[in-house]
């Protein structure tokens, strides 16, 4: 989950250094197609070097399964547009606090569709989560725009994207979803970008060289977690990434540091330790009993 924090957290830096001068769906598009060589390179890799079958999908891919790909591609794909729009127009912090009322929408959705517990720390730890993001953003009627609106919706769009990965991971690897990932998101975005591509120059293929790559990584991360963990605890511990991207605003674009920002992320660091907390005991309490 660490990966997928500092991943995340460069991701978004490549996004703002690409912010209007690329289309978020040309972005997109290539993103997945840097992902899609990379991923190529590794099976090659493992096949060749290393004799391991990593691939693992059948010829003819149950049909349902295909389904739940496609679906959580498309939500994912919404969710990362309205992300970008965002962030090229909105301070860090704040599209990132707009993102955290995910954990809120993941345990609706966990709840009803994975039949996962909604326990009195998960609810501690999203409340005080809540909390710091209130601190550190101090919301007021700024945040009512229609930019702040399409990062509320990406929110939705994303728990909707966690929760599917999540089932999917308890059949597919984390490298087949990054698989399916690439191969459905990429002619989505080459669809909408076609009639105002615009070639990268210079340094612009550094960048998207960067989110390619980190988003990648950070996917890879999250799918791994999921085997091991709750997709409510999992999203809990992603409050950390608003103390961090904040601390990039301040670093690379001269955003202010102020006390709220540590208050923020003390309150989010006492939620996660409780919601740790209480996924350990409760894993005591199963091997006891076992």
């Amino acid at each position: 989950m660490s990966g997928a924090l500092a991943s995340f957290c460069i991701l978004a830096i490549g996004a703002r250094e690409l912010s209007g001068v690329l289309s978020i769906s040309q972005s997109l598009a290539i993103r997945s197609a840097i992902g899609l060589v990379f991923l190529s390179v590794v099976y090659f890799i493992r096949a060749r070097f290393f004799k391991v079958q990593s691939l693992k999908i059948k010829p003819k891919p149950a049909l349902n399964v295909f389904k739940l790909h496609l679906f959580r591609n498309v939500s994912h794909f919404l969710a990362q547009y309205g992300w970008f729009f965002g962030i090229g127009l909105l301070p860090l912090a704040e599209v990132f606090a707009l993102e955290f009322t995910v954990p809120i929408w993941t345990m609706l959705i966990a709840s009803i569709f994975l039949n996962e517990k909604v326990t009195v720390n998960k609810l501690i730890a999203i409340f005080l989560g809540t909390l710091g993001v209130i601190a550190i953003v101090q919301p007021g009627y700024a945040l009512i725009d229609f930019a702040a609106m399409v990062v509320l919706g990406s929110a939705v769009c994303f728990a909707i994207s966690h929760s599917t990965t999540k089932y999917l991971a308890k059949t597919e690897s984390p490298l087949t979803i990054l698989l399916y990932m690439c191969v459905i998101q990429l002619p989505i975005g080459l669809l909408l970008s076609w009639s105002n591509w615009l070639w990268p120059k210079g340094e612009q293929w550094l960048w998207l060289v960067v989110i390619g790559l980190s988003a990648l990584f950070a996917h890879f991360c999250l799918a791994k977690t999921m085997q091991y963990a709750e997709i409510t605890t999992i999203i809990t511990l992603d409050f950390f990434r608003l103390p961090l991207i904040a601390l990039v605003g301040v670093g690379f674009y001269n955003e202010s540091f102020e006390l709220p920002l540590l208050i923020g992320g003390a309150l989010m660091l006492i939620g996660n330790l409780i919601g740790v907390g209480g996924l350990s005991n409760s894993k005591e309490k199963q091997n006891l009993k076992k």
